[in-house]
């Protein structure tokens, strides 16, 4: 029995690891798409109210949101707060993020002296900017 040598300098008999990267970059398309869907979820915090409707305004998706239910609760960020605690709450939130914008997302039926309100207590609080959130208006002409 003889047995063949393999010189150091014959490249043949080298070992040739490849990485295949198609499952690799499977596993990062699907992971990509499951971030973008769950970021936009996230985005949506608190409780979901009727918004007043407008033809014009841009979408304004970064800062702190305040929601105003028509039931009288308010909620920052999605966590239930009284309009006594609402200074403190809305300091604290904006300690947290670079933005110093308030979005207010109230309800249709959520009156206008309670609305300017909040409003004034953001400002207390500290927000430069205050966005009030709408939806586009009803395809069929009506409000």
């Amino acid at each position: 029995m003889s047995f063949n040598r393999v010189d150091s300098d014959d490249e043949a008999g080298d070992i040739v690891a490849e990485i295949n990267v198609t499952p690799l970059t499977d596993i990062f398309l699907v992971l990509l798409i499951i971030f973008m869907v769950t970021s936009t979820a996230m985005m949506q915090q608190g409780t979901p109210v009727n918004l007043p409707r407008a033809g014009s305004g841009g979408s304004e998706s970064s800062g702190v949101l305040i929601t105003a239910t028509s039931d009288q609760r308010l909620e920052v960020n999605g966590q239930a707060v009284s309009l006594d605690g609402l200074r403190q709450a809305l300091q604290e939130a904006m300690t947290k993020t670079s933005d110093s914008t308030v979005i207010l997302q109230g309800d249709r039926s959520v009156v206008l002296e309670r609305a300017v309100q909040i409003m004034s207590i953001a400002k207390e609080a500290g927000a430069l900017k205050i966005s009030i959130a709408t939806a586009p208006p009803d395809e069929t002409g009506g409000s």
